[in-house]
């Protein structure tokens, strides 16, 4: 798998895992299992963090074609019969609004060249190889060290008398190489599914919702093949999905799916808070009530003055002095 054209990532990787290596090695036993798990997941971290823009680029192409939904909707019932027609329409709505039906792929492809070049130095150092500028100090360093009792560079088809040689046991290690194919495969179901529900949510009379399903479920097999992979190269692989899983979730939580009204409008509904928001919010103490102003004392009754009635002769009427 190795490819000559892609020397230069290799050495680039290879240089990125030495320096992180030795930053860790300052405090860290240098041939430890939690030095290179450690070095493993920090590697990819910084992947991920280098490929985010193309993630944020790809969600908002996603937002986009939710938008554009309800039109997709009214294209495919006006070119219901002419198949060739309606697939004009769509792409051309699609490209008038800057919509990308295959933005989703970006991450994915960016990240295949980082894979390789994982899977390449690693399998160099499995096999005792100093290659990429690596020192055969840190190769016989990663050989040495132990996940969880098993060889970062051992594979599930690795020999016994080769597990043993890298200090081992063969049981201990296909057991734990097992266990981490399975959360390999889980990560990668919970991926695809969170993805793929999202993407039907928003077009549920999607042609492609059935081929999206299958792929759903046939997506965690595919895991199957890390057997051959080295631990570390797995290891890399389940780190890769559960960030993938989790900035998923903050995407989807942050901006939900879009409604529309009777006309087909867009309804934006209000982005959830973050967690930032809400620890500001709670960490801001709440104004106390201050004290209610006096009333206003009331106002004097008027009062009339009645004249006194003077009193009247009977006879008269003429007033009495």
């Amino acid at each position: 798998m190795e490819l000559s054209w892609l020397n230069w990532l290799y050495t680039a990787v290879a240089h990125v895992i030495t320096w992180i290596h030795q930053g860790y090695s300052t405090f860290l036993p240098k041939d430890s299992g939690i030095n290179w798990a450690l070095t493993i997941i920090t590697l990819t971290v910084l992947m991920r963090l280098l490929i985010f823009p193309l993630f944020m680029k790809q969600m908002r192409s996603s937002r986009k074609m939710q938008e554009l939904a309800p039109k997709v909707q009214e294209l495919r019932k006006r070119y219901k019969n002419d198949k060739q027609r309606m697939n004009q329409e769509v792409m051309r709505l699609y490209q008038e609004a800057g919509a990308n039906p295959l933005g989703g792929c970006l991450p994915i492809v960016a990240q295949f060249p980082i894979f390789i070049a994982m899977f390449t130095v690693l399998n160099a150092m499995a096999h005792g190889e100093p290659k990429f500028s690596m020192t055969q100090e840190l190769v016989n360093s990663a050989r040495a060290a132990h996940i969880f009792g098993a060889p970062i560079p051992a594979t599930f088809f690795t020999s016994d008398g080769d597990i043993v040689a890298l200090g081992a046991q063969p049981i201990m290690t296909k057991v734990v190489l097992a266990i981490f194919v399975a959360v390999s495969s889980l990560t990668t179901f919970l991926t695809v599914r969170q993805s793929v529900t999202r993407s039907m949510a928003q077009m549920p009379d999607n042609p492609m919702a059935q081929q999206q399903k299958i792929l759903m479920y046939i997506s965690p097999l595919f895991a199957v093949f890390s057997l051959n992979f080295p631990l570390g190269l797995i290891l890399y692989w389940v780190t890769t999905n559960v960030w993938t899983l989790g900035q998923q979730h903050w995407f989807y939580s942050r901006h939900p799916m879009p409604k529309f009204d009777a006309k087909g409008n867009m309804i934006q509904p209000e982005p959830k808070p973050g967690l930032l928001s809400r620890v500001v919010r709670k960490a801001k103490p709440e104004a106390e009530p201050q004290d209610a102003p006096p009333p206003p004392p009331p106002a004097p009754k008027m009062q009339r003055r009645q004249p006194t009635r003077q009193p009247r002769s009977k006879r008269t009427g003429t007033k009495k002095s």
